[in-house]
């Protein structure tokens, strides 16, 4: 079995923050593919499926942030997995808005939920970092994920998520290269190789042929005339 995790805070008052994007993708993954109802388990929202031939359960805690690790260790002891069989979804401060990096370790680069998890599991459990940007200065981190996604984010957060969704199978199966291309279908589809054709340009007109010079004498105008 695989623990997918995602993060963010309980409550619809949070549904729409930055913070809670973790929530948003295992929601999308469960809705794509089929998941079970959501179940109050683990001090967390839970739903089991399958993705390919990885048998997954999706795990929302309801510990709020910076106890998120409370319930992850719950659920991973009750199956017995190890915590190289986490993966955690998660919003990512250093990478620009709808960008996607897959991390395997590491530290926690100050995020509450992520440092609850290391206290309770160990760092060694996967990431799947999804980029929010940053608000600029320091000061304004806690506003800035605690605010809600604008209006403006809608596009680019709809293929994130669809892109997570259609690379969840790869992620299952411990393939982040096909899972990379997976969103980046999503997120930076291939143009088509065959690049729309110009019109054509009219073909200039023939230009009308100039008549001749007259090189007859005045003399012979003349006589040509009474012709």
């Amino acid at each position: 079995m695989k623990l997918f995790v995602g993060l963010g805070n309980p409550g619809s008052k949070y549904a729409r923050n930055r913070h809670n994007i973790g929530f948003m993708a295992l929601d999308r993954i469960a809705e794509d593919h089929g998941f079970g109802p959501w179940k109050s388990k683990f001090q967390a929202e839970i739903s089991e499926g399958r993705l390919g031939r990885e048998k997954v359960l999706l795990v929302k805690p309801q510990t709020f942030m910076n106890r998120s690790g409370q319930s992850v260790g719950e659920a991973m002891r009750f199956y017995k997995l190890d915590s190289t069989d986490v993966t955690v979804f998660h919003d990512e401060l250093d990478l620009a808005p709808g960008k996607v990096r897959v991390k395997a370790g590491g530290g926690h680069a100050g995020h509450n939920g992520l440092r609850s998890i290391h206290e309770h599991i160990s760092p060694a459990y996967d990431r799947v970092r999804l980029g929010i940007g940053h608000p600029g200065r320091k000061e304004m981190v806690s506003p800035y994920v605690l605010g809600d996604f604008a209006k403006a984010d809608g596009e680019w957060l709809e293929d994130v998520l669809r892109g997570v969704a259609d690379g969840a199978v790869y992620v299952a199966d411990g393939d982040s290269g096909k899972f990379m291309n997976a969103v980046a279908q999503r997120t930076a589809p291939p143009r088509s190789s065959k690049s729309a054709e110009k019109p054509r340009e009219k073909a200039n007109p023939k230009p009308e042929a100039l008549p001749e010079a007259d090189t007859r004498s005045a003399m012979q105008k003349l006589l040509d005339k009474f012709k």
